[in-house]
Protein backbone atom coordinates (compact mmCIF):
# COMPACT_ATOMS: atom_id res chain seq x y z
CA UNK A 1 0.00 0.00 0.00
CA UNK A 2 1.26 4.09 -0.68
CA UNK A 3 2.01 5.98 2.25
CA UNK A 4 -0.30 8.51 3.03
CA UNK A 5 -0.36 11.91 5.11
CA UNK A 6 -1.76 11.95 8.21
CA UNK A 7 -4.36 13.97 6.90
CA UNK A 8 -5.56 11.89 4.64
CA UNK A 9 -8.68 9.62 5.25
CA UNK A 10 -8.08 5.89 5.59
CA UNK A 11 -11.81 5.08 3.66
CA UNK A 12 -14.30 7.00 2.16
CA UNK A 13 -17.85 5.99 1.36
CA UNK A 14 -19.94 6.57 -2.02
CA UNK A 15 -23.05 6.01 -3.23
CA UNK A 16 -23.64 4.95 -6.85
CA UNK A 17 -26.81 6.47 -7.82
CA UNK A 18 -26.43 6.69 -11.77
CA UNK A 19 -28.46 4.28 -13.07
CA UNK A 20 -30.88 4.94 -15.80
CA UNK A 21 -34.00 3.53 -13.59
CA UNK A 22 -36.04 1.63 -16.91
CA UNK A 23 -37.66 -0.93 -14.46
CA UNK A 24 -38.56 1.22 -12.00
CA UNK A 25 -40.23 3.72 -14.46
CA UNK A 26 -39.13 6.52 -12.36
CA UNK A 27 -36.09 7.82 -10.74
CA UNK A 28 -34.99 5.50 -8.37
CA UNK A 29 -33.09 7.43 -6.02
CA UNK A 30 -35.88 9.35 -5.02
CA UNK A 31 -38.24 6.11 -4.23
CA UNK A 32 -39.14 5.93 -0.66
CA UNK A 33 -38.76 3.04 1.18
CA UNK A 34 -40.28 3.63 4.68
CA UNK A 35 -40.73 7.05 4.77
CA UNK A 36 -36.82 7.88 3.36
CA UNK A 37 -36.00 8.06 -0.27
CA UNK A 38 -33.33 5.24 -1.40
CA UNK A 39 -30.78 7.69 -1.63
CA UNK A 40 -30.65 9.07 1.93
CA UNK A 41 -31.21 5.14 2.84
CA UNK A 42 -28.02 5.08 1.70
CA UNK A 43 -25.96 8.15 2.77
CA UNK A 44 -27.41 7.36 6.13
CA UNK A 45 -26.11 3.95 6.07
CA UNK A 46 -22.53 4.85 5.17
CA UNK A 47 -23.04 7.46 8.14
CA UNK A 48 -24.04 4.75 10.51
CA UNK A 49 -20.73 2.56 8.91
CA UNK A 50 -18.34 5.44 10.49
CA UNK A 51 -18.10 6.68 6.55
CA UNK A 52 -18.65 9.99 5.28
CA UNK A 53 -20.70 10.00 2.33
CA UNK A 54 -20.58 11.13 -1.38
CA UNK A 55 -22.57 10.64 -4.10
CA UNK A 56 -21.42 9.39 -7.42
CA UNK A 57 -23.21 9.64 -10.89
CA UNK A 58 -26.48 10.66 -9.50
CA UNK A 59 -29.14 11.90 -12.25
CA UNK A 60 -31.23 13.94 -9.99
CA UNK A 61 -30.37 16.95 -7.74
CA UNK A 62 -28.92 15.15 -4.49
CA UNK A 63 -26.98 17.52 -3.34
CA UNK A 64 -29.04 18.31 -0.08
CA UNK A 65 -28.02 14.73 1.12
CA UNK A 66 -24.37 15.30 0.68
CA UNK A 67 -21.76 16.09 -2.36
CA UNK A 68 -22.50 14.89 -5.77
CA UNK A 69 -19.73 13.64 -8.45
CA UNK A 70 -20.51 12.98 -12.08
CA UNK A 71 -20.21 10.32 -13.11
CA UNK A 72 -17.30 9.79 -16.19
CA UNK A 73 -18.96 7.53 -18.58
CA UNK A 74 -22.29 8.12 -18.74
CA UNK A 75 -24.61 5.01 -19.44
CA UNK A 76 -22.12 2.68 -18.97
CA UNK A 77 -23.16 0.87 -16.09
CA UNK A 78 -21.36 1.56 -12.28
CA UNK A 79 -17.89 1.85 -13.34
CA UNK A 80 -17.75 5.03 -14.60
CA UNK A 81 -18.97 6.45 -10.89
CA UNK A 82 -16.52 3.89 -9.33
CA UNK A 83 -13.52 5.44 -11.13
CA UNK A 84 -14.85 8.68 -10.91
CA UNK A 85 -15.33 8.61 -7.37
CA UNK A 86 -11.66 7.01 -6.61
CA UNK A 87 -10.23 9.74 -8.94
CA UNK A 88 -12.32 12.29 -6.53
CA UNK A 89 -9.94 11.14 -3.03
CA UNK A 90 -6.64 10.18 -1.51
CA UNK A 91 -8.19 7.59 0.36
CA UNK A 92 -6.32 3.99 1.00
CA UNK A 93 -10.05 2.75 0.68
CA UNK A 94 -12.96 3.29 -1.08
CA UNK A 95 -16.47 1.56 0.30
CA UNK A 96 -19.28 1.13 -2.92
CA UNK A 97 -22.70 1.05 -2.28
CA UNK A 98 -25.34 1.09 -4.96
CA UNK A 99 -28.45 3.41 -4.39
CA UNK A 100 -30.52 0.04 -4.69
CA UNK A 101 -29.96 -2.41 -1.94
CA UNK A 102 -31.27 -0.77 1.07
CA UNK A 103 -31.82 -3.47 3.44
CA UNK A 104 -28.14 -4.37 3.60
CA UNK A 105 -26.78 -3.59 7.35
CA UNK A 106 -23.98 -1.28 8.44
CA UNK A 107 -22.32 -4.38 10.35
CA UNK A 108 -21.84 -5.88 6.89
CA UNK A 109 -19.84 -2.42 5.92
CA UNK A 110 -18.06 -2.11 8.80
CA UNK A 111 -16.77 -5.57 8.39
CA UNK A 112 -15.83 -5.88 5.20
CA UNK A 113 -13.75 -2.35 5.69
CA UNK A 114 -11.92 -3.50 8.56
CA UNK A 115 -10.93 -6.88 6.96
CA UNK A 116 -9.97 -5.12 4.12
CA UNK A 117 -7.89 -2.95 6.22
CA UNK A 118 -6.17 -6.06 7.93
CA UNK A 119 -5.54 -7.72 5.17
CA UNK A 120 -4.58 -5.24 2.78
CA UNK A 121 -6.64 -7.06 0.01
CA UNK A 122 -7.62 -4.98 -3.14
CA UNK A 123 -11.11 -6.06 -3.42
CA UNK A 124 -13.27 -7.43 -1.28
CA UNK A 125 -16.95 -8.19 -0.87
CA UNK A 126 -19.27 -10.57 -0.14
CA UNK A 127 -20.37 -13.99 -0.71
CA UNK A 128 -23.77 -15.84 -0.08
CA UNK A 129 -24.54 -19.05 -0.35
CA UNK A 130 -21.07 -19.67 -2.62
CA UNK A 131 -22.00 -16.68 -4.78
CA UNK A 132 -19.93 -13.87 -4.72
CA UNK A 133 -21.47 -10.22 -5.14
CA UNK A 134 -20.37 -7.03 -6.77
CA UNK A 135 -21.84 -5.12 -4.36
CA UNK A 136 -20.92 -3.76 -1.53
CA UNK A 137 -17.66 -3.71 -2.36
CA UNK A 138 -14.40 -2.35 -1.04
CA UNK A 139 -11.43 -1.31 -3.11
CA UNK A 140 -8.11 -0.08 -2.68
CA UNK A 141 -6.59 3.08 -4.10
CA UNK A 142 -4.15 0.66 -6.08
CA UNK A 143 -6.89 -0.65 -8.35
CA UNK A 144 -7.86 2.59 -10.05
CA UNK A 145 -5.57 2.53 -13.02
CA UNK A 146 -6.34 -1.19 -14.16
CA UNK A 147 -10.80 -0.45 -13.65
CA UNK A 148 -9.73 2.94 -15.52
CA UNK A 149 -7.83 0.82 -18.25
CA UNK A 150 -11.47 -1.25 -18.33
CA UNK A 151 -13.35 1.51 -18.47
CA UNK A 152 -11.67 2.67 -21.61
CA UNK A 153 -11.10 -0.64 -23.10
CA UNK A 154 -14.60 -2.06 -23.19
CA UNK A 155 -18.04 -1.85 -21.11
CA UNK A 156 -17.98 -4.92 -19.03
CA UNK A 157 -19.45 -5.51 -15.64
CA UNK A 158 -17.41 -4.11 -12.76
CA UNK A 159 -17.21 -8.03 -11.44
CA UNK A 160 -15.10 -9.05 -14.60
CA UNK A 161 -12.80 -5.21 -13.42
CA UNK A 162 -12.39 -6.14 -9.92
CA UNK A 163 -11.05 -9.53 -11.13
CA UNK A 164 -8.60 -7.93 -13.36
CA UNK A 165 -7.49 -4.76 -10.63
CA UNK A 166 -6.98 -7.37 -8.51
CA UNK A 167 -5.13 -9.99 -10.80
CA UNK A 168 -2.95 -6.78 -11.77
CA UNK A 169 -1.53 -6.70 -8.11
CA UNK A 170 -0.86 -10.45 -7.93
CA UNK A 171 -4.06 -11.01 -5.68
CA UNK A 172 -7.13 -12.57 -6.17
CA UNK A 173 -11.05 -11.24 -5.19
CA UNK A 174 -11.52 -11.86 -1.74
CA UNK A 175 -15.30 -12.78 -1.56
CA UNK A 176 -16.32 -13.51 2.33
CA UNK A 177 -19.38 -15.68 2.90
CA UNK A 178 -22.05 -13.74 5.25
CA UNK A 179 -23.84 -16.77 6.35
CA UNK A 180 -20.36 -17.18 8.30
CA UNK A 181 -20.39 -13.89 10.08
CA UNK A 182 -24.01 -14.12 10.68
CA UNK A 183 -23.07 -18.09 12.44
CA UNK A 184 -20.04 -15.82 14.55
CA UNK A 185 -22.41 -13.21 15.83
CA UNK A 186 -19.74 -10.56 13.46
CA UNK A 187 -22.49 -9.26 11.31
CA UNK A 188 -26.77 -9.11 11.74
CA UNK A 189 -29.48 -8.38 9.94
CA UNK A 190 -31.49 -5.08 10.72
CA UNK A 191 -34.80 -6.30 12.13
CA UNK A 192 -33.61 -10.13 11.97
CA UNK A 193 -33.39 -10.16 8.03
CA UNK A 194 -31.51 -13.39 7.16
CA UNK A 195 -28.58 -12.95 4.50
CA UNK A 196 -30.43 -13.21 1.17
CA UNK A 197 -32.17 -10.42 1.96
CA UNK A 198 -29.67 -8.20 1.96
CA UNK A 199 -29.22 -8.55 -1.24
CA UNK A 200 -32.62 -7.49 -2.53
CA UNK A 201 -32.08 -5.25 -5.92
CA UNK A 202 -34.92 -2.71 -5.54
CA UNK A 203 -35.20 -1.98 -9.43
CA UNK A 204 -38.60 -2.34 -10.04
CA UNK A 205 -41.81 -1.54 -8.49
CA UNK A 206 -42.29 -5.63 -7.36
CA UNK A 207 -38.79 -5.50 -5.90
CA UNK A 208 -39.59 -2.17 -4.17
CA UNK A 209 -42.90 -3.44 -2.05
CA UNK A 210 -41.02 -7.16 -1.49
CA UNK A 211 -38.58 -4.43 0.34
CA UNK A 212 -41.67 -2.83 2.12
CA UNK A 213 -42.91 -6.27 3.23
CA UNK A 214 -39.24 -6.73 4.36
CA UNK A 215 -39.12 -3.89 6.67
CA UNK A 216 -42.45 -4.12 7.59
Amino acid sequence: MTSRSPVEPVAAGFVLAGGRSSRMGREKALVELGGRTLAARAVDLLGSSGLTATIAGARSDLQDLAPVILDEAPDRGPLGGICAAMASTEAEFAVFIPVDLPLLPASLLKYLLRDALVTGSAVTLPSVSGFAQTFPVVLCRETLSTLQAELRARPGGCFSSFQSASQALGQSVRAIPVEVLVQSGQVAGERGLPPFQWFLNVNAPADLERARLSIA
